[in-house]
């Protein structure tokens, strides 16, 4: 996935497709598979849709997205097809690595959002990939395919090499080892060049990429901290002609580090109040 972030973008592994689930296999787990079946190119499924990507039986499927249905995290169209349920977002909106992080971060976004015009983007780590917690992005920016709850990669994202860097060892290791040629932006063509290029944005603290396909565009990623601890990365997507690095990396660094104060504002408060932070 190129450094645009131009995924339909969920780049996360796709579930298995026509086979039985395994014997024993938790209901839990199950009823994720089945939920796992949506992303954003199949955002309305069909029975025999649902039961082919989530790799289980009709049957099964049947059942499960009935009891999903009556628990709110499923809907089903008057066609007869399923989508997911508004029950989820409730439950999504209460995730601190999101929208606590979001409601603080927002106000410094949009600040950022008005300097450059062009799409500004949060997200977290979620194991081997960037999850998208919030976007900006201007009418005429450049044309970028991603949306809030997206996953990227992040050995070819901006934000991912920045979440990446300052990621455990092990995991570093992971995506350095499994690295493939043409998953990454520019500059990364090996795992050496991944290993090189994670040590600069250490260093210097920020990530800058660039990526010619499908259309040329750059970015400036900055770590968001709270605590010392990197939670989150800001970006900033823009064409690449007139794309000048000295300009977008001090507002995106300044930005990272207002709203790293704010979290560790907002986590002394509540540590004061006796309550929990909204930051992750």
């Amino acid at each position: 996935m190129p450094i645009n972030e131009t995924p339909g973008s969920d780049s996360g592994s796709r579930p298995r497709r026509g086979k039985k689930p395994a014997e024993g296999q938790p209901v839990v787990d199950r009823a994720f598979a089945l939920l796992n079946a949506f992303d954003s190119d199949h955002r309305a499924l069909s029975l025999a849709g649902l039961a082919q990507r989530a790799g289980m039986p009709r049957s099964s499927a049947l059942r499960l997205a009935r009891a999903l249905v009556r628990l709110g995290a499923l809907e089903r169209l008057d066609d007869g097809r399923y989508v997911v349920g508004l029950r989820l977002l409730e439950t999504a909106s209460l995730a601190p690595r999101g929208h606590g992080l979001r409601s603080v971060a927002m106000p410094f976004m949009e600040d950022l959002f008005h300097v450059t015009r062009q799409h500004v983007l949060l997200a977290v780590r979620e194991q081997q990939e960037a999850l998208l917690v919030e976007r900006l992005s201007a009418l005429d920016a450049s044309p970028v395919q991603y949306r809030v709850g997206g996953r990227l990669p992040l050995a070819a994202t901006g934000a991912g090499l920045v979440l990446l860097a300052f990621a455990p060892a092990a995991v570093q290791d992971h995506a350095i080892d499994t690295y493939e040629p043409g998953n990454g932006h520019d500059g990364i063509s090996t795992s050496a060049d991944l290993r090189r290029m994670l040590a600069e944005v250490r260093r210097g603290d920020h990530a800058f990429g660039r990526q010619s396909r499908p259309w040329p565009v750059s970015t400036v990623a900055a770590p968001v901290r709270d605590g010392g601890e990197v939670v989150a990365a800001l970006s900033v997507v823009a064409p690449s002609t007139g794309f000048a690095e000295a300009g977008y990396s001090p507002a995106v660094r300044a930005t990272a580090r207002a709203i790293s104060r704010r979290l560790e504002e907002e986590g002394h408060r509540a540590a004061r109040a006796g309550g929990s932070p909204a930051s992750p």
